[in-house]
Order: C-alpha cells, then sequence, then structure tokens
C-alpha cells in the first residue's frame, strides 16, 4: 500500500525545483514587455485549450491543437530570437541572476548627462539631426569598428560638431561608452519591425535596430522636425522635452533606491557646492 511518506520530497528534490522555478522566473523578466510576451500567452492559451478539448473527448479538435503546438515548438526558436539571444546575452555575461545594473557611477553619469542635455537644445534649435547610441553592458565594438574611433571625453561642443551638416562624421551614429565618445560615423542595424510609421526615418529605425539586439540606449534628433525621441529595448519614445529626458534616462539608469538619493541632485549638488564655498 503506497503511503504519503513515499511522496514526500527530499531535500535534493526541493533544491531542484527551487532552480528551475527561479529560472523560469528570470527567463520571464527578459520577455515582459515584448512581443514575446504576447506569444508566451498565446502559446498557454492553446496547451489549456488542448488539455480540455482532450478531457472532454473532442478528438478532432484535440488533433488540430496537437498539430499547432507540435509547429509552434519547432518555430519557438525562429519566433523568440530576439529574446533567446538576449537570454544568452545575459548569461555569458554572468547577469542571468541579477537584474538592476550600473554602468556609471553617480558623477560619471551627471556629467554626461549634463553635456548630453546641453547639446541636444542646440542641435533641436538647428534642426540638425542626431543619432547618440549609450552603450551598456552589451558591448557594441562590431558597431564602433564600422566608424571612425574617437575615444575623447564626452563635451556638449564635442557632439555638436560631430553632427554639424558639413562635418564628415555627422552622416551617422555616436557611440557613448561611459563617458567617453567611442566612434562617431557608425552604422546601426535597421529595425525589420513591419508595423512602424511611415514617418520614422531611417535614424530612428536605425534606433530601434540596435536597441532590438541589445540592451543600449539611443536619443535620436530629427533633423526634418527637431523632435527627441528616445529608443529602448526596441520601443520608441517620442516628442520628449529636456526634463522628460531627464527624467527617462535616470529612470533607466538609476534603481530606486539610487533614484530617491540622486533626485534632483543637479541641483542639489550646486546647492551643497555653493554652501562648501
Amino acid at each position: 500500500m503506497t503511503t504519503l511518506s513515499q511522496f514526500r520530497p527530499g531535500l535534493r528534490d526541493i533544491i531542484d525545483i527551487t532552480i528551475v522555478a527561479y529560472i523560469f522566473y528570470r527567463l520571464i523578466l527578459i520577455i515582459r514587455g515584448t512581443r514575446a510576451e504576447q506569444l508566451v500567452k498565446g502559446l498557454i492559451i492553446l496547451l489549456i485549450a488542448m488539455v480540455v478539448s482532450g478531457e472532454l473527448g473532442l478528438g478532432t479538435l484535440n488533433w488540430l491543437l496537437r498539430g499547432l503546438m507540435t509547429m509552434g515548438l519547432i518555430a519557438i526558436p525562429i519566433v523568440f530570437q530576439p529574446e533567446l539571444r538576449r537570454a544568452l546575452e545575459h548569461l555569458g555575461r554572468g547577469k542571468i541572476f541579477q537584474r538592476a545594473f550600473q554602468e556609471y557611477d553617480d558623477e560619471q553619469f551627471r556629467d554626461v548627462l549634463e553635456e548630453l542635455l546641453k547639446a541636444i537644445p542646440v542641435l533641436v534649435k538647428k534642426r540638425i539631426g542626431a543619432l547618440i547610441v549609450l552603450e551598456r553592458e552589451t558591448g557594441l565594438k562590431d558597431i564602433v569598428e564600422t566608424g571612425i574611433e574617437i575615444g575623447g571625453v564626452l563635451t556638449a561642443e564635442l557632439m555638436i560638431n560631430i553632427f554639424m551638416p558639413r562635418s564628415p562624421l555627422h552622416d551617422g551614429a555616436v557611440i557613448v561608452r561611459g563617458n567617453v565618445v567611442a566612434a562617431a560615423g557608425c552604422y546601426l542595424p535597421l529595425t525589420e519591425n513591419p508595423n512602424l510609421s511611415k514617418e520614422l526615418g531611417t535614424r530612428h529605425r536605425a534606433a530601434l535596430g540596435i536597441t532590438e539586439i541589445s540592451d543600449a540606449v539611443v536619443i535620436v534628433v530629427s533633423e526634418e522636425t527637431g523632435v527627441i525621441s528616445l529608443a529602448h529595448e526596441g520601443k520608441l519614445t517620442r516628442y520628449l522635452d529636456e526634463k522628460t529626458l531627464r527624467s527617462t534616462l535616470l529612470n533607466l539608469y538609476f534603481t530606486p533606491k539610487r533614484k530617491r538619493e540622486t533626485s534632483f541632485w543637479p541641483w542639489r549638488s550646486g546647492q551643497k557646492h555653493d554652501r562648501e564655498n
């Protein structure tokens, strides 16, 4: 006679289940907010429908759903290629079990942000197109090699001069690594999303393209309209002003705790400096 004690899980079973559950949790975090999230929901609905049809004895429907699930399993590596690539990149960086990361220290990020916010209004006012890629954890060495290496500390004057219409480097993207302009005149892969608005030009499509294959953040200034846009994780946010751009970048680069510590830091740090003087 089978007793309940025979089904009591051992320590090894508990560890095994915990690890598998945590891996699934991390995978859910990776696909959350992406197109893959909707596809996963669709597969779950198909799976539930297949089980229910089998229990109800609906043979034809069950056969059809089983066929769809079989084709779905074959198509998963193709459909989820961007997400699988992102998961492997996280694994390769040793960050698959971490959620938050920081590429800049507070002082360095403040300097970068302030220089960008000095340059961007000038570019907007003069209707000078710009494409600025902020490298994060996914290395962009292959993209840097398509342009001209700069290796100079990021300043507003440097950014403006690079994107001036008669500059030999204006037609391309600038790659910012830390607080250094790594390269300019770089070529970015274009997005393959067929649902984009026809009014979006090559700069916006290139911005989306690089964010679909990396964790980079891209700032775009439209040459035709002067509109500021921000691309991240394959999504484009348009019609940003300086204040919104600042807050959006802070949300991307700082954890909630650090945002509280550094909220309004440009002004507070200045006030602190004034008091010390």
